[in-house]
């Protein structure tokens, strides 16, 4: 099984807009990087895009359900606000028997990656810049200490890649 973990793109900042929608830069980076994906196919397996409640990853996600996996369900999940625990995502994705995208949150997303990839939550193993992307699929194994599902990296990709000239900011 794959799993991609995105993290939502840049939004307006709260005295814009408190419910912090997707920037326009957001909207054209989250775009870009869909564009750059699209000829490779690497998501066209994804069954589910798992979005947390917050404006800027639904919108997130659904630029990148429309542009890439059209046929993907979209589905507002709970657990995947940016201070939610990730044990509870990591014990739904053991289950899990299709392809996953989940468009979240840091710090959120890094620990997850982190309690997958490794078994536990600390040091955080992994950074997330926004509209990045991580690729992970279950290696088959399990973790010897905590007896988890163990996850190997396939390819982590941050927008500051793209020879757009914008970069995805994460000064907010």
């Amino acid at each position: 099984m794959k799993l991609f973990l995105v993290r939502h793109g840049h939004a307006l900042a709260d005295k814009e807009d408190s419910r912090r929608p997707l920037s326009a830069r957001g909207g054209e980076v989250t775009r870009s990087v869909a564009a750059f994906l699209r000829p490779s196919g690497v998501l066209a397996e994804v069954k589910a895009v798992w979005h947390s409640p917050l404006v800027r990853a639904r919108e997130t996600a659904e630029l990148l359900v429309k542009e890439l996996v059209p046929d993907a369900l979209l589905i507002e999940t709970a657990g995947l606000l940016p201070e939610d625990d990730p044990v509870a995502v990591a014990d739904r994705l053991d289950r899990a028997e299709y392809a996953v995208m989940i468009v979240g949150h840091e710090p959120q997303l890094g620990e997850l990656a982190t309690l997958l990839v490794r078994g536990k939550l600390k040091p955080v193993g992994f950074e997330f810049r926004k509209s990045a992307i991580l690729a992970l699929e279950k290696s088959g194994g399990r973790h010897k200490k905590s007896g988890r599902v163990r996850w190997r990296v396939r390819w982590h990709f941050s927008p500051e890649l793209l020879a757009t000239g914008r970069t995805a900011g994460d000064e907010d």
